[in-house]
């Protein structure tokens, strides 16, 4: 969970250094940001923020999905290779998306994820109803 949000951490940072460059640059108003309406934000930045966004949407499952599996005594090592398997696909798209953003291996890498995200699921439900 932690190296998850160390990679959503590192979006955010990427972000904030991107905008500010902008800003500084004179390439966006800062006035923008404070309804996020007006002028339009430059590609790269509203690619690394529409990013940032995503990483907060799918991933909660995940975290979810590992304080269940704490919280139930669920873990074991093939759950922890899962939980490390969805970060790596998650770091894949990441640099993907934020990236050449190539639509094809994104889809793969996003889809990747929900698979892994799937897989940790199942392990969980099935180990908790055997716990029951």
């Amino acid at each position: 969970m932690f190296a998850m949000f160390i990679l959503t951490f590192t979006v955010l940072f990427r972000l904030f250094r991107l905008r500010s460059k902008l800003v500084a640059e004179g390439r966006i108003d800062p006035a923008y940001f404070s309804v996020y309406q007006g002028a339009q934000e430059p590609m790269a930045s509203a690619q690394l923020s529409r990013h940032f966004t995503n990483l907060h949407e799918a991933p909660v499952l995940f975290y979810v999905c590992c304080l269940a599996a704490i919280a139930t005594k669920a873990t074991g090592l093939a759950f922890l290779l899962l939980a490390w398997g969805y970060v790596v696909v998650r770091a894949m798209h990441t640099l993907i998306h934020t990236g050449k953003n190539e639509l094809w291996p994104r889809i793969y890498a996003y889809f990747g994820s929900w698979i892994v995200l799937l897989a940790m699921w199942l392990l969980l439900v099935v180990r908790v109803a055997s716990i029951s």
